[in-house]
Parts: C-alpha cells; structure tokens; sequence
C-alpha cells in the first residue's frame, strides 16, 4: 500500500507545480496521462503491495556566483523587479541541488510576464547550465526572445555571450560581449565590469590563434627537379 500512497502523493505535486506555474489548464490532461501511465507501469512491474523501503538520495548543492548575481542585478535592476523576484527564488532551487526547479521557476516567470526582457535571459541562462552548459535549442529560443523584446538593452547580449563562454563557444560569445559594451553607457557603473570581460576573452582568443599558429605545419619544401633522362 506504501507504494500507491507514494504515487498519490507525486501525483498532488504534480498538480502545485502546474498551479504553482501557472500551465495552462487545458493542457493539464498531458501532464495526467503521464501520471497514468506510470501508475499502469508501475503496477505492471512493479510491487505496489510490498511494505516501502526509505532511500537515501543525496543532492549535491549548487553554487550561485555572486559577483554574477550583482552584474545581473546591476544591468536588470533589484528590488521590485521581476526579475530580482524570480531569480532569487531560482537561486534558491539550484542551492539546494535542484537546478530542474530552478528552470521552472523561470518558466513561470516568462508565462506570467511574456514581455520581460530579463526573464527571458534568465531563462536562456538557466536552460544552458541544465543542458551541461550546452546552448540547445530551446535556451537559444529563450535568448532569441529577449533579443527580439530589447535589442538596444546590454543585458540579454551579454548573458547570451556568457552561455556561449560556457559552452566553450568563445568566438562565437565575442560580438555578443562587444555588443553588450557598445550598448552600455559611458557613466553606467558596470561598463567597466563588461569591458574587463570582453579584454579577457580578446587575449583568450588571441593565445588561442598563437596557439594554432605554432601547430600549423609549416611550407612543404619543393620537390627538387629531377635531372631530364
């Protein structure tokens, strides 16, 4: 009985968490059927009416950078901003080793606040580092979104350009970064962290083309004329 009970409860939780992020109602039959169907596998394969067993699970708890945190809150705004809210509880999730929940957390925040620029890079953020760092496709939809939405704005070039850096992509993060300082005015007071960076990841790409340039095979000597017979 222990084990339909567990299942009860998942399923309760499954039904906050869509409430929590506001998904849309008419598609909560999706998110039913899944439930069913691993309720029918369950009872299928599994050993409802065994006696549950407690298991330990260890979650390794994430770090949040926090001169991160203050560049975000110094390009985005703080207190009173949506995206201070949303981002905090998203902190919150990846500190306790749930980076999953910390995704969701900024889906809702792009359902309830469609036009925020902010929390689509946030979104695009937290969809990366989920993917390992990867851009896939759906965190580069996100950092498409908050390009489209402000396109004159530094922040979303310049977390887009810091996914790329993550994801070793560091040519392709150049223009991003670029962007981010051109946009940035002279008498805001994170230019200089902006321009810092994008110096960093010019001498980065700079000993990289050295690097290469040592490894390349140098001129092949010509084949010497043979004597005409």
């Amino acid at each position: 009985m222990m084990g339909w009970a567990m299942l009860g409860l998942v399923a309760l939780a499954a039904v906050i968490l869509l409430a929590i992020t506001r998904f849309p109602k008419r598609l909560w039959t999706i998110a039913a059927t899944g439930v069913m169907l691993g309720a029918a596998g369950y009872a299928w394969q599994g050993s409802p009416g065994l006696p549950g067993r407690s298991a330990s699970i260890e979650k390794q708890a994430g770090e949040v950078d926090p001169g991160l945190v203050a560049l975000r809150e110094a390009i985005f705004g703080k207190y009173g901003t949506a995206v201070f809210t949303y981002a905090t509880a998203a902190e919150s999730m990846i500190r306790t080793g749930r980076p999953d929940l910390a995704t969701v957390v900024w889906l809702g925040a792009v359902r309830k606040y469609p036009e925020d620029y902010a929390l689509w890079s946030g979104l695009g953020l937290a969809l990366a580092e989920q993917d390992g760092n990867q851009i896939s496709p759906a965190a580069k939809l996100a950092f498409d979104k908050a390009l489209a939405l402000h396109p004159s704005h530094p922040g979303p070039q310049f977390f887009y350009g810091l996914a790329l850096v993550r994801a070793g992509q560091f040519a392709e993060a150049r223009p991003y970064w670029a962007k981010a300082v051109e946009l940035t005015p002279a008498d805001i007071s994170y230019r200089d962290e902006l321009r810092v960076r994008l110096f960093l990841l010019d001498r980065f790409l700079a000993a990289q083309a050295e690097q290469a340039k040592q490894k390349a095979p140098g001129p092949q000597p010509a084949p010497e004329a043979q004597p005409a017979r």
